[in-house]
């Protein structure tokens, strides 16, 4: 594939010193591959392991990855707007630090987005590797979606997707803290503005941490933020 992509790169990073480097040194391998100009961003939420460290270490070695830290765990939801509203160049993707994905797919997303000439190119679980409860979950959440708001996606919160600039410029900002809700935020807003998404397949590897996103009061208040979100639009 030729370098013909300027590209921001984003890893949402709370407590992962076991993947993180390796997860780092893969992305850029890749990064070296397909793009023209790149960099690789850690959003650090609040870590309280070495991940901040071994991500320093890596900036010595390399000036184009660079790192963004929260004083406090502030949620996923906040994590990605350091991420978003960080990057410098025309397209930004973003991946899990913890080895949910493997980046080299994003070759996909960039021919995909070629072919359709789409603003964002989001990914969906060939097999999610998740409980059966959260696969039932996020089907329930979907589904209310798309009946409050027309969003019909095959997979709204997949933690993998590219996305031009544009979009982040344009749509209102983004304000949930919650992983529950931001990635529904994001889309229904980009959706409003007009701007055209396609969808691809990738693969998916279980998570090496348990996440909050399924916590009882977590659900709650992401159902409370998403009928504020339907009655403010």
């Amino acid at each position: 594939m030729a370098k013909a992509y300027s590209l921001s790169v984003f890893l949402p990073a709370f407590n992962e010193e076991k993947d993180i480097a390796r997860t780092l040194l893969s992305v850029k391998d890749t990064l070296l591959k397909i793009a023209s100009q790149w960099e690789l961003i850690v959003v650090n939420d609040g870590s309280r392991d070495k991940t901040r460290e071994i991500v320093e270490n890596l900036i010595n070695k390399d000036f184009r990855i660079k790192i963004i830290n929260h004083d406090s765990n502030r949620g996923y939801g906040a994590s990605l707007r350091s991420g978003f509203y960080s990057a410098r160049y025309p397209w930004i993707a973003f991946i899990d630090s913890d080895g949910q994905f493997d980046f080299s797919e994003v070759t996909g997303f960039i021919e995909k987005q070629k072919e359709t000439g789409a603003d964002l190119v989001i990914g969906y679980y060939k097999e999610r590797k998740v409980s059966f409860f959260k696969k039932i979950t996020s089907k329930i959440w979907e589904l209310l979606v798309f009946v409050l708001f027309g969003l019909k996606v095959k997979d709204i919160d997949c933690g993998f997707k590219l996305i031009s600039k544009k979009v982040i410029e344009k749509i209102p900002r983004l304000e949930s803290e919650r992983g529950a809700f931001i990635s529904s935020e994001f889309l229904i807003k980009a959706k409003k503005a007009g701007f055209k998404i396609a969808e691809i397949p990738v693969t998916h590897y279980p998570a090496g941490r348990v996440g909050t996103g399924r916590k009882l009061n977590v659900i709650i208040q992401s159902f409370v933020d998403l009928i504020k979100l339907w009655k403010k639009l």
